[in-house]
């Protein structure tokens, strides 16, 4: 990385204004200043409120061509919307696994552009990672084809996954950011994305489907060694920023 571009290089930073003795105190006393619209935060809750009694949820859940789930549970029948609850899970994760090929593509070229550290990430691991991701996404649409659902459908729960990753997707493809940086950010999604699938996979021991919850258990095991390598290659980096190898952390 050219050192003059280093996150953590002095440069000019207009966002503080303790350095500025004279203007800070302007600022401040403009902003008490400035005409304002009347209200509070009280006034802002109640017109959330109000909004939230207002406008409908978001998505619903598409009809199924057919229901292969198993509808017995401990001898009591399944209700329809039982039944939809895991179909909305399985389409929260096969969105999320979409995006998950989508960052690694990003996280590799990214290593590409700027290369790695001493036991850091290397191209061949992110591939991996990525070829993981890909294979999860499969999985699941030929467990959702084999329920009898829709998997090009965006259920509820994929829709707001898709809304939750986008700030992760912008962070790890914005070519401003360091390897460490997008590292970080893609962090989150995998924390996320080891935990709802430590809880589909509980979800279909509770129907009662030991077959699917079995077959679910793999992609579970692959995210949660994911989620720990991320985990120990930013703390490599730490410790090499601390020990004076590597001249910049961010």
């Amino acid at each position: 990385m050219n050192r003059a571009r280093r996150p953590t290089d002095l440069a000019l930073n207009r966002t503080g204004i303790y350095l500025s003795p004279t203007d800070g105190p302007a600022v401040v006393e403009g902003a008490r200043d400035a005409p304002s619209s009347p209200g509070c935060a009280r006034a802002l809750a109640e017109v959330r409120r109000q909004y939230a009694g207002e406008v409908g949820l978001i998505g619903h859940m598409p009809a199924p061509a057919s229901l292969r789930v198993v509808e017995n549970v401990g001898g009591a029948v399944l209700r329809r919307h039982k039944v939809h609850l895991l179909l909305d899970k399985l389409g929260e994760r096969l969105a999320f696994e979409r995006t998950g090929v989508r960052l690694f593509d990003a996280l590799m070229a990214k290593l590409e552009a700027q290369g790695s550290w001493d036991r850091g990430p290397t191209l061949a691991e992110l591939a991996q990672f990525r070829a993981d991701e890909a294979h999860h996404f499969a999985l699941l649409q030929d467990v959702l084809i084999n329920l009898g659902a829709d998997p090009t459908a965006i259920t509820p729960s994929a829709d707001l996954a898709g809304v939750e990753l986008a700030g992760i997707v912008q962070v790890v493809s914005d070519p401003r950011t360091t390897l460490p940086q997008a590292l970080h950010a893609h962090l989150v999604a995998e924390l996320v994305d080891s935990t709802s699938w430590e809880q589909l996979v509980d979800l279909a021991d509770d129907f009662g489907e030991a077959a699917l919850a079995h077959k679910l258990r793999e992609p579970l095991a692959q995210e949660l060694r994911h989620r720990d390598t991320v985990t120990t290659w930013l703390k490599r980096h730490a410790a090499l920023v601390v020990g004076g190898t590597l001249k910049y952390s961010a």
